[in-house]
């Protein structure tokens, strides 16, 4: 189940993460947090989703199709964040990802400034993985993430705020070669590296990884070995959109380069 803002462009959010999850062989379900009017170019206005509704939404899969995983998107307002945190409380053992989407493609903050502190409290907690940029990772961890040796600094920063695990995506960094963190409670930091790829079609990769993240661990991975396959289905589906032309700004991924066939759960 994905949990997350609409993005009317079809790149990111919720379109993103259906695409994904479709894509890898699960059954997607989801709940609209948010209504950001947005395109390629960037961000115009967001609309929030009435409170209640998201509760509704939340309640109605829940009750009927019990997800394998959930992921989380954006979640925009305060009272968003508690609403999610006391509602997904009454729903534990169900592994959650969760991707603070708070800065897009195009640079545009998209969450209110005082909705963080109340994520940091109420919300890592609760989730099992967070799936933060260098910039979210410098919002969270209160420090300036640009470089690899920055990253493994506030790695450690954000596992304080008791979640679990942490993975710090490198995509920003300005080397050839990236690398994304992985910073989990009493283990070693993980290394995922990867080639950067020459292209503007980058918008949506970052809800495209943690719903993969999610796709995979709902097919019974490891955490270590879903995010390794994560990356990979990213960079492939980003590697197949390298010359396509969509929009003026910043294109989506091609998230059916190579689509799996949809699980089938039978009647015992």
């Amino acid at each position: 189940m994905t949990i997350a803002g609409f993005d009317s462009s079809g790149g990111a959010g919720l379109q993103a993460d259906i695409k994904t999850i479709s894509a890898l062989g699960c059954y997607a379900t989801s709940v609209i947090t948010a209504l950001p009017v947005q395109n390629t170019t960037g961000v115009k206005s967001i609309y929030q989703i009435p409170i209640e509704a998201v509760k509704e939404q939340i309640k109605a899969i829940l009750d009927d199709i019990v997800p394998d995983a959930i992921k989380i998107g954006m979640v925009h307002s305060k009272a968003m964040v508690l609403t999610l945190a006391d509602t997904l409380k009454n729903y534990p053992g169900i592994p959650v990802i969760f991707d603070p989407v708070m800065i897009a493609t195009s640079g545009d903050l998209l969450i209110q400034k005082e909705t963080i502190e109340v994520i940091v409290k109420e919300l890592l907690p609760i989730v099992d993985l967070i799936t933060p940029n260098m910039d979210e990772a410098g919002i969270l961890s209160h420090t300036t993430v640009k470089s690899l040796n920055d990253i493994q600094i506030a790695g450690p920063i954000i596992l304080e705020s008791g979640c679990p695990n942490v993975l710090i995506k490198g995509g920003h960094l300005s080397t050839e070669l990236l690398t994304s963190m992985l910073f989990s409670l009493n283990r070693a930091p993980l290394k995922y590296k990867s080639s950067k790829i020459n292209t503007n079609n980058i918008h949506g990769s970052g809800c495209t990884l943690s719903s993969a993240i999610a796709s995979f661990i709902a097919r019974k991975m490891h955490l270590q070995t879903a995010i390794e396959q994560a990356q990979s289905y990213v960079h492939k589906s980003i590697l197949a959109a390298q010359n396509t032309k969509i929009g003026k700004g910043n294109g989506p991924l091609n998230h059916f380069h190579n689509p799996l066939k949809t699980i089938k759960y039978e009647l015992v």
